[in-house]
């Protein structure tokens, strides 16, 4: 075998159980495998608990408040008035487009009529703010020489006949909803259906598949399939995640796709089913496990964290592929199953444990952010990390001790390492790789990656932070949601995209002169930035209404100082549009519509925003950041970018400290953490490349990207330290490292990347998204590791002395 040297010196062929001393080792080695029964019957009944646990208490669903920062200033500023701000949250709006005529059509009155009442009464809406064509709370308003004259858009008596079609002409014309509630084309008319957080018959959450399902079959199916001409659009955060919730189905036959070819890739290699069957059953019990735990602990499953175990299932094979390896090769040599299982656990149960240490922190650290969601996603993998500790460090090894490998993969194995030790094989490659080990090569290896570094950060400074595209990023351009979207912001002068700050006063003090100015000052602040189609607050209406009791003069277009003509307006705008102001008049937002919700236009609207806020904010009056769904999305910008460099602070801090305590040695920290930088910056390059934005979504990606390529190095510097410990040259203590494990790091960075990479045509863009970041990280990590390892340890790690500082608890583990 080409590391029967030194490393198998000190772990000789065992043919027979009786030439092994069964109390040799380490206590914990002893306890596991001098009980390895109990060890398979504890593993087993803990699987048939949380397989119970998972089956009927796990849910998949989302929500509205777990997916924002709710500590962060601008979202409490949100929550605290709230209930005052309906509309300016959780809103579905739906638009119902006659494709065979225009608005006018009495068919399409109808139809609108039914499903306007469909949604008034659909579980979960906030029916006292539903607007529609046909709800009350949509006026219009006149001027006569008698005063204001007013009433509903939707006449009272309206029957489709011409008279009543031409009142409803009429009435649409002078209520100035135009752009807002009907298109500007008149084809269709929106109906706004805010929700609630939960549904008051049940005292349950919104489940948002089910809300989905139920638009998707009672509206848009069923209306749009009656031959009525009719067609549905329909876009907010319940009918995302609906669709991101539905579109999960498509995502797990990837996944599926994507585990088999892991297997296939596994059983490619050993070519032994029993031993690959035992490796994917201890990665599938993983799953089971950590699930198990999310549902027990009461947690659910929403479209982030469904991707949690697939990626455990990766790790764990991954991570399984390492010990059966080992395991593998001490058989071929002709070492009992039992023996081979103990010697393979002294040698990588360290290596192993750190790496999946490391693995977690990387899940852990992503608990900094500051959003319920991620936070659950963080805590639901490193759990599933923490039981792989169990499942495949521990429960593999116990199982492999009973069924070792089949003799063929084992004489294969033996064939390779004896052709390899000739020169066949893939000594070529070793061979090449070694060639790192020497100064010419290693200046070579460190001055690319360095160039690359260097290129790779400038282009990174480019990165931005949140959405770059319009509509639903979470979403593919070619989706149904997108689609609607673009129809709805191509057919109303008013986007859904809406930033609104909150005037905060006393009682019945947004009516005071002062503040009313204030407040016009900001909406007109914000309607001269780029990306602002227009403003809204009370004082627009206070304006018309004071204009239209004055004979219309445009002379009165303005705020009176007189407070009973203040007062007046307030109380007619009340009528029409009573989400101006709250009851007391203690809250008023000023609505920004934004054209989009890019980040570079939510950070424009912020910075103003915040620089009135507080120049202007008195105890009269304050200007509190920020409500509407433009709103929240800008502090969750915030929220992510304050998290993105401390995050990163905070996993490379541990990953460092678990190498240091591993190899006690600072010089092979450095050479273990190295390549993970420079794929690092990398990642961030290609990002802007890709034009993917630091968000919700991709912010989890680098940091597990840490996490799980330090793996690499960890396996590799574990045994080349040893040899090189036990008095090995660099080049000689690097082949026989990649030798007894290269072919495996690079089995682990492939399975990884299989893993993942089927994600790319997942239909859930953000899916997508990570698919192809944490594939170019999996596989940037396994090539840096078998390059970078051995240029960078010839110039720290080249001799032995400076490797002698690194851990005795590590040499003693990988040498008995």
């Amino acid at each position: 075998m080409a590391v029967a040297t030194d490393l198998m010196d000190r772990m000789p062929i065992v043919r027979s159980l009786k030439d092994f001393n069964q109390n040799s080792g380490t206590k914990l080695e002893r306890l596991i495998f001098n009980n390895r029964l109990a060890v398979v019957v504890a593993c087993v009944l803990v699987t048939l608990v949380l397989l119970f646990g998972a089956a009927t208490k796990l849910t998949l669903n989302a929500s509205f408040e777990r997916m924002i920062p709710q500590s962060q200033p601008y979202i409490k500023n949100y929550l605290d008035n709230r209930a005052e701000l309906r509309g300016l949250g959780n809103v579905l709006r739906i638009v119902v487009e006659n494709t065979e005529g225009d608005i006018f059509d009495p068919k399409y009155q109808e139809t609108l009529r039914k499903i306007s009442d469909e949604l008034f009464l659909t579980p979960g809406v906030d029916r006292a703010w539903v607007k529609s064509l046909w709800t009350p709370g949509v006026r219009w308003t006149e001027v006569t020489e008698e005063g204001f004259r007013g009433g509903p858009v939707m006449p009272e008596s309206y029957d489709g006949s011409p008279k009543a079609t031409d009142q409803l002409r009429l009435n649409i014309a002078r209520s100035g909803i135009v752009g807002r509630f009907v298109g500007n084309d008149f084809k269709s008319s929106m109906i706004v259906v805010p929700l609630l957080d939960k549904d008051p018959a049940t005292g349950q959450q919104i489940d948002y598949r089910a809300l989905s399902r139920t638009l998707e079959e009672n509206i848009r199916h069923r209306y749009e399939q009656d031959g009525s001409g009719t067609r549905i659009h329909m876009i907010g955060f319940a009918k995302l995640v609906g669709d991101l919730i539905e579109g999960l189905s498509q995502v797990m036959m990837y996944f599926a796709i994507a585990a088999a070819i892991a297997v296939a890739i596994i059983y490619f290699y050993t070519r032994c089913l029993r031993s690959t069957a035992l490796v994917v059953a201890c990665s599938v019990v993983a799953v089971v496990w950590q699930l198990g735990l999310v549902a027990f602990l009461g947690f659910e499953l929403d479209p982030f964290s469904i991707l949690v175990p697939f990626l455990i299932f990766a790790i764990g094979v991954s991570h399984g592929a390492q010990k059966m390896n080992g395991i593998m090769q001490d058989i071929g040599q002709g070492t009992h199953r039992l023996v081979a299982a103990r010697y393979t656990f002294r040698r990588l149960f360290l290596a192993g444990m750190t790496a999946l240490l490391a693995d977690a922190v990387g899940f852990a650290v992503l608990m900094l952010i500051d959003i319920p969601v991620i936070k659950d996603l963080a805590l639901s993998a490193s759990m599933g990390v923490a039981v792989l500790i169990f499942t495949n460090l521990i429960l593999l090894p116990v199982l492999l001790s009973y069924t070792g490998v089949s003799a063929g993969a084992a004489e294969r194995s033996l064939q390779a390492d004896q052709a390899e030790s000739s020169g066949k094989g893939m000594a070529g490659l070793w061979s090449w790789l070694e060639r790192f080990t020497e100064r010419r090569w290693a200046l070579g290896a460190v001055g690319v990656s360095l160039a690359l570094a260097v290129i790779g950060f400038v282009v990174s400074l480019q990165l931005k932070i949140g959405d770059l595209d319009a509509g639903a990023p979470e979403l593919r351009a070619d989706s149904r949601y997108n689609k609607d979207n673009a129809y709805i912001s191509g057919s109303y002068s008013l986007s859904s995209d809406q930033f609104a700050v909150i005037v905060k006063t006393p009682a019945e003090g947004c009516l005071n002169y002062q503040t009313l100015v204030e407040a016009d000052r900001l909406a007109w602040n914000l309607q001269q930035l780029p990306g602002v189609q227009t403003t809204v607050f009370l004082g627009n209406a206070v304006r018309q209404i004071t204009a239209g009791s004055n004979e219309g003069s445009p002379k009165w277009l303005t705020l009176a100082r007189n407070q009973d003509v203040l007062n007046y307006g307030a109380q007619q705008a009340s009528v029409n549009n009573p989400d101006l102001f709250n009851n007391d008049c203690s809250v008023m937002p000023v609505i920004a519509y934004l054209s989009d919700h890019r980040a570079e236009t939510l950070s424009r609207v912020v910075d103003e925003s915040a620089r009135f806020a507080e120049a202007n904010s008195t105890p009269e009056h304050q200007f509190l950041l920020a409500a509407g769904n433009a709103g929240i999305e800008a502090a969750t910008n915030i929220v992510v970018h304050e998290a993105n460099r401390t995050m990163l602070f905070y996993v490379y801090g541990v990953v460092i400290l678990l190498c240091f305590i591993t190899f006690r040695n600072w010089r092979a920290v450095v050479v273990a953490i190295v390549p993970l930088i420079v794929t690092s910056i990398l990642c961030e390059a290609l990002m802007v490349i890709l034009g993917i934005g630091v968000k919700v979504a991709t912010l989890p990606v680098i940091a597990l990207g840490v996490g799980i390529g330090v793996d690499y190095a960890l396996y590799l510097l574990s045994i080349q330290l040893a040899q090189q410990r036990a008095g090995a040259s660099l080049a000689v203590a690097y082949k026989r490292s990649i030798q007894f494990t290269g072919k495996v790091v690079a089995l682990v960075g492939i399975t990884l990347a299989a893993g993942v990479v089927t994600w790319v045509w997942s239909p859930i863009k953000f899916q997508a998204d990570m698919g192809i970041l944490l594939t170019f990280m999996f596989v940037w990590n396994m090539v840096g590791a078998l390059i970078l390892i051995p240029a960078l340890s010839h110039f720290l790690l080249d001799k032995p002395a400076r490797s002698a500082q690194f851990s005795l608890s590590m040499l003693r583990t990988a040498s008995r």
